[in-house]
């Protein structure tokens, strides 16, 4: 399978365009959790279009979890 490296720009330049420091960009990447991502040699690339997955909780669900009720 052919990569389109046309497509993909470095992790610093895509952490600049979503307004994230490029070591929360490497750390997504490391562990892949950022779809697309690849490694060539020691620099790693994502396509251009590529969306910055946020995993967290916005429910509200876990306020107070670890609280133990009495």
């Amino acid at each position: 399978m052919p990569m389109d490296l046309e497509n993909m720009i470095p992790i610093a330049e895509y952490a600049r365009r979503i307004g994230k420091a490029t070591i929360t960009v490497a750390d997504k990447c490391r562990r892949g959790n950022l779809p697309g991502a690849v490694k060539i040699g020691r620099d790693w690339f994502v396509p251009k279009d590529a969306e910055y997955p946020d995993y967290r909780v916005k429910s509200g669900k876990y306020i107070d979890a670890r609280r133990t009720k009495k």
